[in-house]
């Protein structure tokens, strides 16, 4: 009896140690996570908030002024300028520029303006997509400068492309232009563009949207009607 007591209270034994590492390891992982959410708190305090914490909150905010009145929006915005004229991130600024483009202030206005002259290609990319969201002849007129002016091709391509959304006839004589452009890639964007803009379909020839270019009302519409016959037989 006495032996098997013994491998009863050694088993019993085991168990208790099993359950106390196993207590030793779950207070282990509570003490790590309050270590590291401690040492997140200081980092917070000593570098500011990262990136994607600046980003949601950002967006927390935008979401309770555009609950909020006209004044609350107005105040909204003056504040996200501020916070992008010390952004050091482009990611974040682009988080800050899509928001101001959901809003009717000047302050958001004055963002997106600024923003096509980010000094970081992707920001610049993303105030294309803003303008096309805002719309109005500003939006032609800042694509169109955007276009002739920025010194990366993928830049100038998506103004072109948001030019085509727009779907503004005010952007036929940039696009036309760019037709002429040595670049191919430039060329192909333009002929897509303008077939959004003009809602014609010319193929993607790049000499007939020329032809229809230098005369939109008369020969192109004779070769469209022309070709559509051609095409039936």
């Amino acid at each position: 009896m006495a032996c098997k007591f013994g491998r009863l209270s050694g088993s019993r034994t085991a168990r208790i140690v099993v359950i106390c590492c196993s207590l030793s390891t779950v207070g282990c992982r509570a003490w790590t996570t309050l270590t590291t959410s401690q040492k997140t708190l200081e980092e917070q305090r000593k570098y500011g908030a990262t990136a994607d914490q600046r980003l949601e909150e950002t967006t927390a905010e935008a979401k309770a002024a555009k609950a909020g009145s006209h004044a609350d929006q107005m105040e909204f915005t003056r504040k996200l300028v501020e916070s992008m004229l010390v952004e050091h991130d482009p990611r974040v600024r682009v988080g800050i520029l899509e928001v101001a483009a959901g809003f009717d202030t000047p302050a958001a206005a004055s963002i997106c303006r600024g923003a096509m002259e980010d000094p970081d290609e992707r920001v610049r990319m993303a105030a294309c997509a803003a303008w096309r969201e805002r719309g109005g002849s500003d939006a032609v007129e800042l694509l169109a400068t955007r276009y002739r002016t920025d010194a990366e091709i993928d830049v100038r391509l998506r103004a072109l492309r948001e030019l085509g959304q727009l779907g503004d006839k005010a952007a036929v004589p940039v696009l036309a232009k760019a037709l002429e452009d040595p670049d191919p890639a430039v060329q192909y964007r333009a002929v897509g563009a303008l077939k959004r803009v003009s809602g014609r379909d010319l193929g993607d020839d790049v000499n007939k949207w020329r032809e229809w270019a230098a005369d939109p009302d008369g020969s192109a519409a004779e070769w469209t009607i022309a070709e559509g016959f051609r095409q039936l037989f």
